[in-house]
């Protein structure tokens, strides 16, 4: 870590410090659903520079490097900062906003996402599509400057609560698949749309839903990007998401390793290869990290962060379920362990299956054919 990097880690911790409750590591398992204190925390890290450090100060951030951005993210992570209340706005829309979106566009929308005042979901999955971004159905046919869309969108976290959605449509039936599909800047209140939340099996703040789109009017001018470049706006919009997924990851298997550690059964021989396992596993996914990021800024192509996802998730599930072998039978009756287990579960679902990572892998980094 270099002296500028320590006094920003510094800035961050004493700035962070000063926002916080007294208490909130003492109450942190109350305090992580506190979407009053979230929200706070999210106008407050931008108004602060802190949401986006690599953005400029307009935007949320510092016009700081990448390397100097990561190591806030991580040490936002370490901490256990507020999650924000709404995370596909700041880290998924408004990225592809700011990179896609016509001025009117980033006017209009940007400072709201990033400072939490209208939330947004991500029209992406569909229920015969799943996590095949590339086989979606919903469709988008132009009439002049007004497209009609039809379809359904599966598993769109937050929509009930979301005022935007980045909705993808097959604007070109006869291109390859990867090349016929939109984005569009979408208003949930616009006639036609039917958002429908779906009923969870644990407790979760990030409520799936289904979005049911009949005959929906949308201008032209709410395209994000160019017609049928969808596939390069949704690339270019999850980049940041990926990189705080891996992020998180990491954070939440030291967590989970630190837990073990000071879990009140009887140390288990057998636990101790599955635990030495993960430890390596852990340090992996942070190098590996580390490494995507210096062939970023270095312009190199970077295998290393298609695997950082697959490596993270599953490596999450893992850590909690030795967790829950090490507590023994007193797994059963602790809920927020049984929370955990439950939570992790998610990690190989969000940002891309783990059947579609395979998948990526197989094909794009060992050149397997395609199955």
């Amino acid at each position: 870590m270099t002296e500028n990097g320590d006094d920003l880690r510094a800035e961050f911790n004493g700035w962070l410090s000063d926002f916080l409750p007294t208490d909130y590591y003492e109450k942190y398992s109350e305090y992580r659903w506190d979407i009053p204190l979230r929200r706070d925390y999210q106008r407050a890290a931008f108004e602060a520079g802190w949401l986006k450090p690599s953005w400029p100060p307009e935007h949320g951030g510092r016009s700081l490097g990448l390397r100097e951005q990561l190591e806030v993210q991580i040490e936002a992570a370490l901490r256990s900062a507020p999650k924000l209340p709404n995370i596909a706005g700041p880290n998924v829309a408004a990225p592809g906003v700011r990179l896609f979106g016509t001025p009117e566009q980033v006017d209009r929308l940007l400072v709201p996402a990033l400072a939490g005042d209208e939330w947004w979901a991500l029209g992406m999955s569909e229920p015969e599509a799943g996590s095949d971004f590339g086989g979606l159905r919903t469709r988008a046919e132009r009439d002049g400057d007004t497209f009609l869309i039809n379809g359904h969108k599966i598993w769109t976290t937050q929509a009930h609560l979301s005022r935007w959605c980045t909705l993808y449509a097959r604007t070109d039936a006869d291109a390859p698949k990867h090349r016929g599909i939109s984005c569009f800047v979408l208003d949930l209140q616009l006639p036609g749309v039917r958002v429908e939340p779906i009923p969870m099996a644990s407790r979760s703040d990030e409520t799936f839903c289904e979005v049911l789109l009949d005959d929906v009017e949308v201008p032209a001018a709410s395209l994000l990007g160019a017609e049928n470049s969808g596939w390069q706006v949704a690339m270019s919009s999850l980049h940041d998401e990926r990189q705080m997924i891996w992020v998180m990851n990491w954070v939440e298997v030291l967590r989970g390793l630190e837990s073990i550690r000071t879990a009140e059964a009887t140390p288990r021989d057998d636990l101790f290869c599955s635990v030495g396992s993960l430890l390596a596993d852990a340090e992996a996914l942070r190098a590996t990290g580390y490494r995507a990021l210096s062939n970023e800024l270095a312009g190199r192509p970077s295998p290393e962060a298609d695997i950082l996802k697959l490596l993270g998730s599953e490596t999450l599930q893992r850590v909690w379920e030795a967790r829950a072998a090490a507590a023994g039978s007193a797994a059963a009756q602790d809920p927020d362990l049984s929370f955990e287990r439950h939570d992790a579960l998610a990690a190989t679902i969000y940002g891309g299956t783990s059947e579609i990572q395979r998948n990526i892998i197989g094909e794009r980094l060992l050149g397997l054919p395609k199955g």
